[in-house]
This record gives C-alpha cells, structure tokens and sequence, in this order.
C-alpha cells in the first residue's frame, strides 16, 4: 500500500525505513528474530530510524481482566506462529499488571542518550525482563535496574528517565508515527519523498520484505 499526502519538511530526505515499535508489545518481540535478520541484509546506504510507539499511557490501575486475557492470548499466539518464542506466564501471578508502557518508552530513549547503541540494549533488556523474567517494566525500579545491568549511568539514567524533555521526546515520536500513518506494532514505513510505503511484516522470515525494500529502492 502506497500512501501520498503532505509531509512536514523534516521528512523530505533520503529514503529512511521506519521501525515502529514498543518494548512491551508483544508481536514487537516475536518480531525480533526477523526484525533483526533483515536488518543485517539492509543496503547501507538506507537510513533506519527506530520510532517509539507509545502504545499505553502511564496509570496506576491494575489491568482490566479483559486486557490481561487479550494479551495472554496474543502471547500463546505467538508461541504457535514463531518457532523459538516462549513467554514465562508467572509474569500474570508474579506481578501487578498496568496496561502502561509509556515508563519501558521513556527508559529507551533515557538510554539512547548514553550512546545510540543503548536504543536497541535497553528494548531488548526490557522485552527479556517482562516476557522471559516476569519482571514488570511498567515500573520505574525495574527499569533502573534494567539500566545497571546493561551498564548505563544510574544517576544519568534516573535523571533523564523522569524528566520532562524525555516525555517531550517521547510524544514527538508518538506523532510523528501518527504522520507516518502507521498503524500498527510492529511496523516498517520505507518513506520517499512524498510518499510513504508499507512494508507487510512477515514473522517467520525476511526474504519477503528483503526483497521488497531492494525492488523500491531500486527503482529511485
């Protein structure tokens, strides 16, 4: 699907492939295999740029037994469709579920301030935490410790983890998906000039959507 309509300035560049994603979305982790494969085989002359979702906002209230049951379903699901994929259900007893990922958002772009490369660490050490660990990235202390553990600053970590310029940041990558039309977890946008492409996520390999980005921008 080709979407064409009015972009703001700061998006008429180069080709960029846009990897839409949240650290608590689940479909984001069974991603991960692919997501990664492709990657490694992208042209290096095509920027990527990763976009936080936001997919929940911040709350204090206990999920809601409808979303706790949707997003157990999602987990099973996914064991079935991506081989290699388990979840540790104990996070459904262990913890005290909030449907709030805005914190484990914030965390990532706290660490990408400590160096580009701490942008995919602390995904993965989030994503490693609440689906394998039980542990809940909901919350602050566990993302501090997430932030010890991969090494980061902790003082510089807490700091910016609560700050308002990194909830500015947050929201403007919020809207700029919004601009993308993106509509969906994971996604991947491949935007040229004007024009904004869809790239179909494919869970189970990456050929596919290798070969697509390759015949698009061969075509520039």
């Amino acid at each position: 699907m080709t979407i064409k309509y009015p972009l703001s300035p700061m998006l008429l560049m180069k080709p960029i492939l846009y990897y839409i994603h949240d650290p608590m979305c689940s479909w984001c982790w069974g991603f991960e295999p692919m997501r990664r494969q492709l990657f490694d085989r992208l042209p290096h002359n095509l920027q990527v740029r990763r976009l936080l979702g936001g997919l929940a906002a911040d709350t204090d209230q206990p999920m809601a037994d409808e979303m706790r049951a949707y997003i157990q379903h999602a987990w099973h699901e996914i064991e079935q469709k991506v081989t290699g994929k388990h979840f540790n259900f104990d996070f459904w007893t262990a913890c005290q579920p909030r449907r709030a990922t805005w914190p484990a958002c914030r965390a990532v772009i706290a660490a990408r301030r400590q160096g580009g490369e701490y942008d995919e660490k602390m995904t993965t050490a989030i994503q490693t935490a609440y689906y394998t660990q039980a542990r809940n990235p909901s919350d602050d202390a566990t993302l501090i410790e997430l932030a010890d553990e991969i090494g980061l600053n902790h003082t510089d970590f807490t700091a910016t983890l609560k700050s308002g310029e990194t909830q500015r940041e947050l929201l403007s990558e919020m809207e700029l998906t919004t601009e993308l039309a993106a509509r969906s977890f994971p996604s991947l946008l491949l935007k040229m000039e004007s024009s904004v492409r869809t790239i179909p996520i494919n869970y189970t390999q990456s050929d596919n959507m290798h070969q697509l980005i390759t015949r698009i921008l061969g075509k520039l």
